[in-house]
């Protein structure tokens, strides 16, 4: 029955070549985190250090293969959200966690002692091993289990890893209690202590167990706000990345921003994800050109110009223009009193798998601009006449539907929600918003590709 099983459980593969990915500056010491393959019925635990002190999110991506696809998991979890799940149940050892963690960690250890090249190298996996076993109370095969009565008169060896010269079956790893218990065998009063062995054979231990347990926006998203009709209407642009959006062109002020997209490194669910890496903004009265990367911020004046990068804080003015830029956060450009634009910075963490970092903008609507101006973001200055009716039930109980009559069109709209980072740029605030679908068709004036522009300072041209 056991070989049954576990061929029953081989042989339904489901996938290969998962990876787990964690960022490197906020978690340390993490356990074997990639594995070849995971079964119908097995299941994978990563375990590894949180710097709680520092963080309030833990991010994590799992990529991995299937038969017909290739799979991205992202999660964002709160990092106290274990600790208030295991005081639920008082009978959960609060140092669970801990404890899992150095048992894996051990059979890792064990693992990598096996295959050590040299007999240093051995050795001092050796040590740490032995450490490692000492401090989180673990028998392995150099450690044994003391068991103390009340009294402390009387002393029992339990669980002694025997020399394998005079046979010993393949060494196991167990976690000994802190607290006095009642399994079979081991009395109530009973203290139990690992202890380091005296001998360390050279039996082969266990593989590493493959147990494991097992978000940065879609394509560029609007939001358009409506004062007089007191709505937002939502609208993403599916581009390619390379290509350079047109957001605002006003010749009768001369102001014009423009966003370039960048791709993130891995598609998902057969899409390719992205995001405005580089931001133009051309002030030609001025003879003022910014570029923001997420790198850096330029100031050009012909001949002359000035770069910080993000890990500054500080000011650039020239001709009645102000730059302003918070330390890893946001870039503001103010012009006298006329206009403010606002960039933020979103960071991804070191070596992301997946997701890249991008840039996302925010423009007031009470900016002063002509008539004139147009782009995708600049022709809802003039807003337009917006009606909403015939709300209906959608394919999703929280996301309805309803017919939206704007320029002449009429479109079906989803009741949904958007992420506004400028309050919180990890998880965002959520703005409800109607989505119109398409890129926006029906929305936006002509279609989203008659607002592709060649360069980053270009004005949009007239059809």
């Amino acid at each position: 029955l056991p070989s049954q099983n576990f061929y029953n459980q081989v042989s339904t593969p489901l996938l290969k070549k998962i990876q787990f990915n964690y960022p490197q500056e906020s978690v340390s010491d993490v356990t074997q985190s990639s594995f070849h393959n995971y079964f119908g019925g097995s299941e994978i635990v990563v375990a590894g250090k949180v710097d709680t002190e520092n963080l309030q999110h833990l991010e994590s991506i799992v990529t991995a293969t299937a038969a017909n696809a290739e799979l991205v998991m992202e999660t964002l979890r709160d990092v106290e959200e274990l600790d208030g799940f295991m005081k639920k149940d008082k009978y959960a050892d609060p140092e669970f966690t801990r404890k899992l963690w150095a048992y894996l960690t051990v059979n890792q250890m064990l693992a990598e002692r096996n295959t050590a090249p040299t007999a240093a190298l051995k050795r001092n996996i050796t040590k740490s091993i032995l450490q490692m076993s000492l401090d989180h109370h673990i028998v392995t095969p150099f450690t044994a289990m003391l068991i103390e009565n009340a009294e402390k008169d009387e002393i029992m060896l339990a669980d002694q890893p025997k020399d394998p010269r005079r046979g010993c079956c393949p060494g196991t790893l167990g976690l000994t209690p802190n607290a006095p218990n009642n399994n079979k065998g081991i009395p109530a009063w009973a203290n139990v202590t690992a202890v380091p062995v005296s001998f360390m054979p050279e039996q082969r231990s266990p593989p590493v167990s493959s147990l494991s347990i097992n978000r940065v926006d879609n394509d560029p998203h609007f939001i358009i706000h409506l004062p007089k009709s007191q709505r937002n209407i939502c609208f993403n642009i599916d581009s390619e990345p390379g290509k350079i959006l047109n957001l605002v062109s006003d010749p009768g002020t001369g102001v014009v921003v423009n966003g370039q997209l960048v791709g993130a490194k891995k598609t998902q669910n057969k899409k390719l994800n992205t995001y405005f890496g580089k931001i133009g903004f051309y002030f030609k009265n001025k003879g003022l050109k910014v570029e923001i990367t997420t790198e850096t911020i330029t100031l050009k004046d012909g001949s002359y110009g000035i770069t910080l990068t993000w890990s500054d804080t500080g000011h650039i003015i020239r001709k009645q223009l102000l730059i302003s830029v918070k330390k890893e956060s946001n870039v503001t450009i103010t012009v006298g009193e006329e206009m403010s634009f606002m960039v933020l910075l979103h960071r991804v963490w070191k070596n992301h798998p997946v997701n890249v970092d991008f840039l996302g903008i925010y423009i007031p609507p009470e900016n002063q601009v002509s008539p004139a101006a147009h782009g995708l973001i600049g022709q809802f200055a003039s807003e337009p006449e917006v009606y909403i009716h015939h709300q209906r039930p959608g394919q999703a109980p929280e996301k309805p539907q309803a017919t939206m009559e704007v320029k002449g069109n009429k479109l079906t709209v989803t009741r949904g929600l958007q992420k506004d980072y400028r309050t919180d740029r990890v998880l965002g605030t959520d703005v409800q918003c109607w989505f119109v679908h398409n890129s926006g068709k029906g929305f936006i004036d002509g279609h989203y590709k008659d607002y592709l522009v060649p360069h980053l300072y270009s004005f949009l041209k007239k059809p």
